[in-house]
């Protein structure tokens, strides 16, 4: 009798724990998925600006691809200028996506969105970055300034 008082409450919770863990897997999944349009080989031009003035503008190649069982997306940036690896994932705890930009100087941590499709990174209190689908089925990515307050992150 007591082996069985005590085997009941050890299954249950058992697979309950399995229960949530798959159903929290599968939720992240979910939201990974949503972001496929960033996957491939992309190759475009970086432009830099100050006050509005084109700066710079360098050819930039990204790769992007998931890893880890599609639990991660993983974009790896190279021009003359710039070369970051940044991993992001699905935080299920915060209910957001994490963004982790790492380059030579280090790791710069964001947090994101994904809204209308797009996928806002507010990487400062003042710039954010967005990645989104063209209309002819490309991928997009540039930078935005804040100039009113009206704009942040949601």
């Amino acid at each position: 009798m007591q082996r069985s008082s005590f085997l009941r409450p050890a299954l249950f919770f058992y697979f309950s724990t399995i229960t949530f863990l798959s159903i929290a897997q599968e939720v992240t999944s979910n939201k990974m998925a949503q972001l496929e349009f960033m996957v491939g080989e992309w190759i475009g031009i970086s432009k830099t600006y100050d006050n509005g003035k084109l700066m710079r503008q360098v050819p930039a190649y990204e790769s992007v691809y998931y890893d880890l069982d599609s639990s991660i997306l993983v974009l790896q940036l190279n021009s003359e200028t710039l070369q970051l690896h940044t991993i992001i994932y699905f935080d299920d705890k915060k209910g957001t996506y994490s963004y982790n930009a790492f380059s030579k100087r280090g790791v710069r941590p964001a947090p994101a969105i994904l809204k209308d499709g797009k996928l806002i990174v507010q990487s400062t209190e003042t710039k954010r970055f967005i990645f989104t689908r063209t209309e002819d089925g490309g991928f997009r990515e540039y930078g935005e300034k804040l100039i009113k307050d009206s704009d942040r992150l949601r």
